[in-house]
């Protein structure tokens, strides 16, 4: 079977490598999957290019996010069958609850080899049944934009309706927030920085777009657009050292900043001190994916919503993954990048 390595985080994408390896045979408490798609995320570039802040353990078939079918289990499997379709979980040891420094250690892609290949041995702990609505392309871009999305508005203070959320950019996480605020009938506010973007935003749910280009206070913007100007209940807040200040400016007493991501980069010299979330009276929470438990409540909304992800109009194939990497590090896709494998 074919099978991507990354061989170490010092050659950029150029570490990127592809191998010609044996099918892995399944233990007693192991499912040999066949996988058909996997979607990639910002993380999965900073990792070759030496900037993933997480453990890692080089080398390692990348990607966290894969779907496809169960073809083999082991004799003490109980949750899965042949046949069945699946997803992956992102942090394979984080059952449920908080997370612990064992389950931060169980990244697939990272510290565990991933979904970039075309078949997978996981433990059936390291796996949920796919979403009945789903295609399998769909499907495999849950296990770490989705359910960090989920688990950012869900998993410490649940998002009600009527509260207000804002969301950055076109990304994965930032999509995926969009869609569940609002079948949670919440108000969404999204920044951007292409006109283009901003109309296809509007058109997916969002009540207010704010391009952060003409509007570069755009915490101050995004206040006003709440009731009586009190704030934004939740923030998922994607962008780092370029965006916390103004996420600081419009959240709402009480409310709550998720930090996801570092697309912005990571400047000590930009980032808010800590006593900005006592000055704004606020949570500001480190979220790192989530938890099996979490997962499986997210597949249930899904389902019960039709909630289908959005996915890049382009499409590549094993064989182009590297293509893929390149293509998503200059930011022009829109919703999630998928590569089909089988």
């Amino acid at each position: 079977m074919k099978q991507w390595i990354v061989e170490d985080d010092k050659h950029d994408f150029d570490g990127l490598v592809c191998k010609d390896v044996p099918v892995p045979k399944p233990g007693e408490n192991e499912v040999l999957v066949k996988l058909q798609a996997a979607s990639l995320n910002y993380r999965d570039l900073t990792i070759p290019k030496g900037l993933y802040p997480f453990p890692l353990n080089l080398p390692v078939v990348p990607g966290s996010d894969g779907a496809g079918e169960v073809i083999e289990v082991g004799s003490k499997v109980v949750e899965f069958k042949k046949g069945d379709r699946v997803a992956t979980l992102f942090n394979q040891g984080h059952q449920y609850g908080d997370i612990d420094i064992h389950a931060a250690n169980t990244g697939l892609g990272g510290v565990i080899d991933g979904t970039l290949r075309e078949y997978g041995v996981f433990n059936e702990l390291g796996l949920v049944k796919a979403p009945k609505n789903l295609d399998v392309r769909e499907a495999s871009t849950l296990p770490c934009a989705a359910l960090t999305s989920w688990n950012a508005l869900y998993g410490l203070k649940p998002l009600r309706p009527g509260q207000t959320v804002l969301v950055q950019g076109t990304g994965g996480v930032s999509m995926f927030s969009l869609q569940f605020a609002k079948v949670a009938g919440a108000t969404v506010i999204a920044t951007t920085s292409s006109p283009q973007k901003a109309e296809r935003l509007k058109k997916l749910g969002a009540d207010h777009v704010i391009n952060y280009k003409t509007e570069p206070n755009w915490g101050d913007a995004a206040r006003k657009l709440t009731p009586d100007g009190a704030g934004v209940d939740q923030i998922v807040e994607v962008g780092g050292s370029g965006t916390l200040h103004e996420s600081f400016k419009c959240i709402k007493y009480d409310g709550v900043i998720s930090v996801i991501g570092f697309l912005s980069g990571v400047d000590p010299k930009k980032q808010p001190v800590v006593l900005e979330a006592l000055t704004h009276i606020c949570t500001v929470r480190g979220v790192y994916v989530g938890s099996k438990a979490l997962m499986r409540d997210m597949v249930r909304a899904i389902e019960a919503n039709d909630i289908h992800p959005l996915m890049d109009d382009k499409v590549f194939t094993l064989d182009q993954t590297r293509e893929a990497y390149d293509h998503m590090w200059t930011q022009k896709h829109f919703g999630k990048l998928t590569i089909k494998i089988n």
